[in-house]
Parts: structure tokens; C-alpha cells; sequence
């Protein structure tokens, strides 16, 4: 087992997330963290003899310095952004600003305001940028500064970010964004193109780079786990909170094992291809952050971990002896375990038999003393009666499964109904239902009462978002009468919009107002097609004539969906759910492999809404502008205040004295309530400048490739210049 190299007692409380390592004068490292109170202090351990041999323990407070912020911390990074240098830097957002500080030299390098916020930070080179950037995530945004302090890198995406980290992930030499947000989706950037989205369970809470193309992910549902590329390698979930995750080589394999913080306390080391545990221990309180690092200068990196209470604790990779092995384990005793399991699985079954054998004796007394009066009235064959109390079922049993669209009654709300049933008199049990992002916890359980139990079954589903989802199910077969059953499994996969239902062509449905149109040179086949597994219908489409209408109504109640296409090869998309029209074009273009797609786009509503949620974010900044003013009124009158005040209380003029603070304690509540007013204006503000982002995401998914990029851009200089006409008509024709 390894134990700590050095174990640190620092006295500052640490925020969960907030835990960086950075060579800040080019040669040794130093931990740096955020505390509650608004605080970064940096602990630099050089001046101690720190590599001598054996465990080290110390906390002297000479050994950190404190940096006030000011400001609740609300990010924190560290790295290089100098490529002449081999200082790293340090940075730090909170919710309004940015600081790139020198550490070194005890300097500021730049100063930013974000009105976006910063909620996680990363160092390190994306794409084809000369220069390594400071990127930024907030409030549906993503900024990079260069070392001059200037802006960059932005883009949108669909929700506040909540993790970052850069990696290959396509192999071709360049670094990749991988973004976690609060909509429960993973998106990687290709500098501001989005080429992969990943959706899972709940928010993303941490992101680290692992080898190669993987990456480690953490939820707040508990979940951890790894990614290559779009494939995901394993997960696994626990009652406690991940709050740190970390890429690192502990057994000395030459493979990165995914090194996990937990809220309880725990650190683990997982197997990046297994996820089976090859290390663990505990601290006393939940972790805050894990890093890596040369911390004793000694020329190997060491694992450090940081709890929230400030307890340190560094560990040396497995020596070449545990290589591989850090649980006392070996080949034999995983045979030994492996051959216990089997037999315990034998024997579960061999009781099993056990207990139907006993059951058919007992049938079969039953039987004899009773001289058989009760034959007549069982629904079963001669000798069938036994079979089913032992729980055997006819060999050519099958189970048969349905999705309909169903929409819905005054007692029912409209949802996908899943239809359950056997070929002959058995009986579906229980039914579970293994399935991502439909069901609270992830499964779903029916077990009707033993009166209501039948040879069909109906079981409501509600995708809450449009996305492809795959259904695991297993249904317990057998008669009324069993008391064992067979297990059935299969998997089912829900289309990716199949809260829609079609709606026949003499419907008549008011067109939506807001549109979309776009060149195709495909065959109106191969749009059938898609829409064929895209949408959930009874029966496939069949390809007649040169031109396609087809109308669905959204069971979400975002109202009709008209999809044409002309001879011609023009597509219109009719619906006032932009952000359906978006989905719908990107599933398409993925469909049928279209790299560019530039679409004319017109949604009034959207429009609408946009020009209101403007004309708010400027009325909020000419407040903000005033309150400020009248803060830095007030701060002028409180020192001249304070001055005559202290000047009557050493000239003994109590009266004036009195006077003066009473007007200060005055001026003081006015500040407060000032403060209290500026949160909620720039709450405000924040939550205007999110929908502004999201509307420009929405407009960029409404193109591919090029497109879209350009969209985004055009969108951002419009908005820096204040230009809103400019600014609807890019989301409108896609271009300046």
C-alpha cells in the first residue's frame, strides 16, 4: 500500500475546485488555493530542507502568502502563457473580473472584466493559436486572453459552463476544448466550431485530461468515469459527490489512472480501462482539489491531494516492485475470487432447483389427496398445473415490444407508451427499465399488484430532451400461480424526436411563423429515410414523387412541425421552437454527411424576445453605471467624514463627535442597501446576457461547419458595437 510522502497541515479552509500547482519563478512549485473568505494563498515550501528523506510534516505560516482578491473567488488556474518564459502564471476569475497575476514578481500582468462571470478556468494552447491562452467558462460563454490581455478567443455555448479542460481529442496534433455545463452536455471545441456533443445525467461538474484521446468526467449526481473520444470506456456511481478529479500514473504502468476526490473524504485511484479501484484512502473531511506536481524538487512527480479543511498530502508513484499492483493483489488470488463468485452463482442455482422440485412434490400431494376435483377448473394441460408452480414456461415463449406515440387525455398527459406482451397465457411480472436521462435515478420498476397482473403491459415514457436513447429492458415472465420466473432482456432504441407525432395530411393546422430554409443535393429518398429513424412511426414513409410535405405536432406543446422539400432540393422547416429547427438541421446534416450549410432563418417570437432582453441589458448597465458613481460619492464622503469625526473626538467635542458618526452609521446602511441593490441588477444582468447567449447559440446550430462559425463572429462584433439591427440580420441570413 502506499502511504503519504509528506502530509501538510496548512491553517486556511480551501474551496472545493479552487486547488492549483504552479512554478510561478520557473523552478519550484508551488500549491496555490482559494479560501472562503475571498483569499488565494500560495504555499511555497522551498525554504524548508523540503527533500530530505521521509515523510515531512510542518505548517508554518512563513511558508504562505496570502493574496486578497476582494472578491469571492470563483475560478482558479495556473500555467504558462508566455512561451518565452518558463514562469507560469496565475489566474483568477470571480464573477465579474479577471486577474492574470505575476507571482514572481509580485505584479498584475492584466486586468479583465467579464460580465459573463467566470466559473472554471483552464492554461494551455487550443487549436491553431500562436500563443497559449487563459480560457475562460461563464455564463453560456467561452473567452481566452492572450498574455497581452487581449481578447482572443470567444464563442457561445448552450449553458453556464461549469468545467474545462484541453485535450487532443481528435488526434491531429491540436488541442481540443472540452466544455461540462449545466444542461447536462459535454461539447468539445475545435477552437469555436463544436465538433462532438456528448450528452449525460447531470451536470458536469470536472473534466481532466487522461492518455491520448480519453478524458475523465465527473457528474453531480455522483457520477465518474472515462471517455475515448464519443465512445464511453466505463462509469460508475456512488451515493457521494465527486468533487476533484485528476488523470495520474500511481502504479507505474505508463498508463494515467483517473484519481478521484470524494465529498466523504475518500480519494481513489481507478483503472482507466476497467474503473476498478487500485488504490483508495481518506481524509477526515471532503476533498478539494487534486494536483500533481515536483513539490519536494527531488525530480519526481508527486500526487497531492487537498482537503477542504487544509490538510496536504503528497504521494510518490508505485516504486518498480508495486508496479502494477497497489492492492496486494496477484494473478492467483484473482483466480481464487473469480472461481468463489462462480461457485456462489452454482450454488444460488442449485437452491433454485431445489426450492421448484419442493414446489412440484408439494403440487403433485396436493393433487393425489384431493383425487384431482380441482382439474377441471384450472386454465393449464394435465400436468402443465405443476410446471407453472415450479416456474417453467413454454419453450417458444416470446416477448413482444411496442413504442406508440400517445397523445395523451384529459387523465393522461401525452408521452411514448411502451407496450409489453407475451405470445401466450403468461404473465409479464415486473418489467425494469434500464435508460439515460429519462428516469430519475436512471431505471425504471412497474410491478402491478397480483390481481392486475395480465400477459400485457403498458408503461409511460416522457424524454425530457430530443435525443436518441437506448432502452434496456427485463421483463420477469411466468403464470399468475409461480413463485419463480424467467428473465427476459432486450434493448430498444428511442428515435431521437419521438415526442412528435405525425399528423395526418387532412389535418389542418396553422402554420407556425417562424422558418427556416436551406439547399440540399440529396434525394428526397434519403431525407425518408431520415425521418424513417428520426421520428417514431407506425409505418415507414414511403418515397413518392419528387416532393415531400410532412406535418408533427411537438407532445411538448411547443406547437406544429412542418418539414418541404421542393423538387428542386430546397428543405423549409416551419416551427416557432428555434431551438428545434436547430436540432432538426443538425441531425439532418450529420445524416446526410454535410460538412458547410448555410440556412436563411426568420423567427419572429425568437426575434422579438431578443430586441426586449436588449433593450433590459442596456437599461441594467445604465444602472450599474449610476450606482457605481454614486458608491465612489459616497466612499469621498466617508473619509472626509471619518477626518471631522476623529478631529472631535481628540478635541473632546463629543457633540460633534456624535453627530458625525451618527452620520456615517447613516451613510453606512445607505451603502448596504446600495450593495443589496447592485446584486440584484447584476443578477439581473447575468440572467439577460445568458438568453442573449443562448439565442446566438441557437442561431449558430441553425448552420454546419463554416457557417456557423461565421455567425457567431459576425454576432459578437455586432453586440461589442452595439449594432442590434446588424445583430438580426446575421441570425436572420447567416452572414454580415
Amino acid at each position: 500500500m502506499l502511504v503519504p510522502i509528506f502530509n501538510l497541515k496548512l491553517n486556511h479552509k480551501v474551496n472545493p475546485h479552487m486547488v492549483t500547482v504552479g512554478r510561478y519563478d520557473g523552478i519550484h512549485s508551488s500549491l496555490t488555493c482559494a479560501t472562503t473568505a475571498g483569499k488565494v494563498f500560495i504555499h511555497n515550501p522551498h525554504s524548508k530542507k523540503f527533500s530530505q528523506e521521509g515523510p515531512v510534516s510542518f505548517a508554518s505560516d512563513s511558508d504562505v502568502n496570502l493574496l486578497s482578491i476582494n472578491q469571492q473567488v470563483a475560478a482558479l488556474g495556473a500555467g504558462r502563457l508566455d512561451v518565452n518564459s518558463d514562469k507560469d502564471v496565475l489566474a483568477v476569475g470571480t464573477q465579474t473580473n479577471l486577474m492574470v497575476y505575476d507571482v514572481n514578481n509580485n505584479s498584475d500582468i492584466f486586468y479583465r472584466e467579464t460580465p459573463d462571470g467566470s466559473n472554471s478556468i483552464t492554461i494551455g494552447r487550443l487549436g491553431s493559436y500562436d500563443q497559449p491562452l487563459v480560457i475562460i467558462g461563464g455564463n453560456c460563454s467561452l473567452q481566452g486572453y492572450d498574455m497581452e490581455g487581449l481578447d482572443s478567443f470567444w464563442t457561445v455555448t448552450g449553458d453556464n459552463v461549469c468545467s474545462l479542460a484541453l485535450l487532443d481529442f481528435n488526434n491531429d496534433g491540436q488541442n481540443e476544448l472540452i466544455v461540462g455545463s449545466e444542461d447536462y452536455d459535454i461539447r468539445v471545441f475545435k477552437e469555436d466550431e463544436i465538433i462532438a456533443e456528448l450528452t449525460e445525467t447531470d451536470t458536469i461538474t470536472c473534466l481532466c485530461e487522461m492518455q491520448d484521446t480519453k478524458f475523465g468526467y465527473a457528474l453531480a449526481n455522483g457520477t465518474v468515469g472515462v471517455y475515448d473520444r464519443n465512445a464511453r470506456y466505463w462509469r460508475i456511481k456512488s451515493k457521494n459527490q465527486p468533487m476533484t478529479i485528476h488523470g495520474f500514473d500511481l502504479d507505474s504502468d505508463g498508463v494515467l489512472e483517473l484519481i478521484t476526490g470524494w465529498s466523504n473524504g475518500k480519494v481513489d485511484a481507478r483503472s482507466d480501462r476497467t474503473g476498478e479501484v487500485i488504490f483508495k484512502d481518506n481524509f477526515t473531511c471532503a476533498v478539494a482539489g487534486i494536483v500533481q506536481s515536483d513539490y519536494r524538487h527531488d525530480g519526481t512527480e508527486q500526487l497531492i491531494c487537498v482537503s477542504t479543511e487544509g490538510e496536504v498530502r503528497g504521494y510518490n508513484p508505485a516504486t518498480k516492485d508495486m508496479a502494477g499492483n497497489l492492492m496486494d493483489t496477484n494473478f492467483e488470488q484473482d483466480t481464487v475470487r473469480e472461481v468463489s463468485q462462480r461457485i456462489q452463482n452454482l450454488k444460488m442455482e442449485l437452491k433454485n432447483y431445489d426450492q421448484n422440485t419442493k414446489a412440484g412434490s408439494v403440487a403433485a400431494a396436493a393433487k393425489i389427496s384431493g383425487g384431482g376435483s380441482f382439474s377441471a377448473e384450472r386454465p393449464f394441460p394435465p400436468g402443465e398445473f405443476d410446471k407453472a408452480r415450479m416456474g417453467v414456461i413454454p419453450a417458444a415463449t416470446q416477448l413482444q415490444t411496442t413504442l406508440t406515440v400517445y397523445p395523451g387525455d384529459p387523465e393522461t398527459s401525452p408521452h411514448i407508451e411502451l407496450f409489453i406482451g407475451t405470445t401466450n397465457e403468461t404473465a409479464v411480472r415486473v418489467v425494469m427499465i434500464f435508460a439515460e436521462g429519462i428516469f430519475e435515478g436512471e431505471s425504471h420498476v412497474v410491478h402491478p399488484q397480483q390481481s392486475k397482473v395480465s400477459t400485457i403491459m403498458k408503461i409511460p415514457i416522457i424524454p425530457p430532451k430530443d435525443v436518441t436513447v437506448d432502452l434496456h429492458i427485463k421483463a420477469l415472465i411466468g403464470y399468475k400461480t409461480s413463485s419463480q420466473f424467467h428473465v427476459f432482456e432486450l434493448t430498444r432504441q428511442l428515435p431521437k424526436f419521438s415526442m412528435y407525432q405525425l399528423l395526418p395530411p387532412q389535418a389542418e393546422v396553422q402554420e407556425p411563423g417562424g422558418h427556416c430554409t436551406f439547399q440540399i443535393n440529396d434525394r428526397i429518398s434519403r431525407v425518408v429515410l431520415w425521418i424513417n429513424q428520426s421520428f417514431l412511426l407506425q409505418e415507414d414513409l414511403a418515397c413518392e414523387g419528387q416532393q415531400l410535405s410532412i406535418a408533427f405536432l411537438s407532445l411538448r406543446g411547443s406547437g406544429p412541425l412542418f418539414i418541404k422539400i421542393e423538387q428542386s432540393g430546397q428543405v423549409m422547416i416551419r416551427t416557432d421552437d428555434m431551438d428545434l429547427a436547430a436540432e432538426i438541421i443538425q441531425s439532418l446534416s450529420n445524416f446526410l454527411n454535410m460538412e458547410d450549410l448555410q440556412v436563411i432563418a426568420d423567427f419572429p417570437e425568437d426575434m422579438e424576445k431578443l430586441r426586449q432582453i436588449l433593450v433590459k441589458v442596456d437599461e441594467f448597465h445604465s444602472v450599474r453605471q449610476k450606482l457605481t458613481a454614486e458608491m465612489a460619492d459616497h466612499s469621498n464622503l466617508i473619509r472626509n467624514m471619518v477626518v471631522r469625526a476623529e478631529d472631535a473626538r481628540i478635541m473632546g467635542d463629543m457633540k460633534n463627535m456624535r453627530k458625525g458618526y451618527m452620520e456615517l452609521f447613516n451613510l453606512n446602511r445607505d451603502l448596504i442597501n446600495g450593495y443589496k441593490i447592485r446584486c440584484s441588477n447584476h443578477q439581473e444582468l447575468l440572467n439577460c446576457l445568458k438568453q442573449v447567449n443562448q439565442v446566438i447559440q441557437k442561431a449558430g446550430k441553425l448552420r454546419v461547419g463554416k457557417y456557423k462559425t461565421q455567425v457567431i463572429s459576425a454576432c459578437r462584433v455586432a453586440i461589442k458595437n452595439n449594432n442590434v439591427n446588424s445583430l438580426f440580420k446575421i441570425i436572420k441570413s447567416g452572414a454580415s
